[in-house]
């Protein structure tokens, strides 16, 4: 960062004292809910925090039986924690660059282990792939996240958008997607050749392949998921 004087590096680097919107980038890394009230966020995401907050670990029974299930049958690690009070909280991931969307009325899919926080105002649920999805070793469950309200997720690096056109589809590599439109529905598709059978394979034989009308948002990163398992 260069060399600075004591004084130079707080005033450079202090946290922003203006409480502005519920969710805001106090860095491209790091972000700051304005909490009056509650907030989910991914396990383990809190770096620090000003003010009165109470920290809870999502309950068995806290979302319903069916996502109680749905978490055990995709064996995920993404654990969420309720976060409550009054005061400025701290959320980030390993260093992801943080994006926040207000979603008004509109939904998204977000890789599980890519979403950092969202409003107590937001509808979810957790959507199974399809069985083909089992021939990989993890990230095979995307969050579904609708209604009106702030949603925060991460990225490794500058996310890229890919814009999906009727008749055009769009084929991603599942460990560098991030998130897609809430009306698309993708399909997983395999390109197995003999060639990819020797020495270190190719994660390129799985596919995700998105068709429609709508977006798909990858990383230029490709990151291995473990399950809750491992």
């Amino acid at each position: 960062m260069g060399n600075y004087s004591i004084r130079d590096f707080v005033n450079k680097t202090q946290q922003d004292q203006l409480e502005n919107d519920f969710f805001e980038l106090e860095t491209e890394r790091v972000l700051e809910v304005n909490l009056n009230g509650e907030v989910w966020s991914k396990m383990g995401a809190m770096i620090a925090y000003v003010g009165s907050i109470k920290f809870e670990r999502e309950r068995m029974l806290e979302h319903g039986m069916s996502k109680m299930f749905k978490k055990a049958l995709t064996g995920e690690g993404t654990q969420l924690m309720k976060a409550k009070g009054k005061g400025r909280l701290y959320l980030a991931d390993q260093g992801k660059k943080v994006t926040i969307f207000d979603l008004q009325n509109e939904s998204l899919c977000v890789n599980g282990n890519d979403l950092l926080a969202f409003e107590p105002t937001i509808q979810w649920d957790i959507h199974l792939m399809r069985k083909m999805a089992g021939m990989m070793a993890g990230g095979l469950f995307n969050v579904t996240l609708k209604g009106k309200g702030k949603v925060a997720i991460t990225t490794h690096f500058e996310p890229l958008t890919l814009i999906v056109k009727p008749g055009e589809t769009v084929y991603t590599d599942p460990n560098a997607t991030v998130a897609w439109s809430g009306n698309l529905k993708p399909e997983f598709v395999t390109d197995i050749t003999f060639r990819t059978l020797i020495g270190r394979g190719s994660s390129e034989s799985i596919q995700m392949a998105f068709s429609g009308e709508g977006f798909v948002i990858i990383q230029p990163f490709e990151e291995v998921y473990l399950s809750s398992e491992s």
